[in-house]
């Protein structure tokens, strides 16, 4: 257990300059959403630091970090791509309103700062990974970890790509996308991005410490389900008549077949 509290706290320092970085640099865009790019981007920091740093590299390290480096590229990627013509994400712009004098220092802690300690916790699974293990690795768990996985990514990167090319519709102005994946789910790039988490937690069952892991994608399911995620985009929505409609038949999140 030593072991992997060290490596806990090799990461914390890394990670606080990591965000506190990216604290100045949203000072100076003046946008606080800045904040979405970094956070794909901080597992990357936690991920590559900490494969770096481990004295015993073993191939499910290799896996975990080569698969969260794919995930965190190409989140933070189409996230930039969708707001760099944008104004401030209504969000972090209603914050900026509402905190008045307070505003730097709780965007430090609550935007930068709280974001971090999430992405730790939610790391504990590629922490595991890359803290000197055992050499009892399952290729069964490597198997059934890569795969769900793979349908994680395929949920989240086809979702977001099919949201992004309604939204650039001027036409889909006022509509709710009801087709590809969106016709199973009323988040399935919500549903793939959890589903990835599971599936790199079973990647280091093997593990020593592995089971302790099981916390990064319960708090990921979490806050997608019940704080930041589903909860505000479906709030935003709600006065949408279309919405109301699409909402009766199709499944908050796991794909199933639309309702009659």
């Amino acid at each position: 257990m030593n072991i992997l509290i060290s490596t806990y706290t090799f990461v914390i320092p890394v990670l606080l300059i990591y965000f506190s970085s990216w604290f100045i640099i949203s000072l100076i865009k003046k946008r606080n959403d800045v904040a979405d790019i970094a956070w794909g981007l901080g597992f990357c920091v936690v991920a590559w630091a900490t494969y770096q740093k481990n004295q015993e590299i073993l191939s499910t390290s290799t896996i975990v970090t080569a698969l969260v480096t794919i995930w965190a590229l190409r989140l933070s990627t189409h996230i930039y791509l969708r707001n760099r013509t944008k104004t401030e994400d209504y969000r972090y712009r209603a914050w900026r309103e509402a905190w008045g004098k307070w505003f730097y220092i709780r965007s430090f802690l609550q935007v930068f700062i709280l974001q971090g300690f999430f992405l730790l916790i939610i790391s504990t699974p590629v922490l595991i990974a890359n803290t000197q293990n055992t050499q009892n690795e399952s290729i069964l768990l490597k198997i059934i970890g890569v795969g769900i996985w793979i349908i994680g990514f395929f949920f989240e990167s086809i979702g977001d790509r099919q949201l992004s090319v309604f939204i650039k519709n001027k036409s889909n102005q006022g509509k709710i996308l009801t087709t590809g994946l969106w016709k199973y789910s009323r988040h399935p790039n919500y549903f793939g991005e959890i589903t990835q988490w599971w599936g790199l937690w079973i990647l280091t069952l093997s593990q020593s410490y592995g089971l302790i892991g099981v916390i990064g994608p319960l708090t990921i399911t979490f806050l997608i389900l019940k704080v930041s995620g589903i909860p505000l985009l479906e709030k935003k929505m709600e006065a949408n008549p279309a919405f109301q409609a699409y909402k009766e038949k199709t499944s908050i999140l796991i794909p199933l077949p639309p309702k009659k």
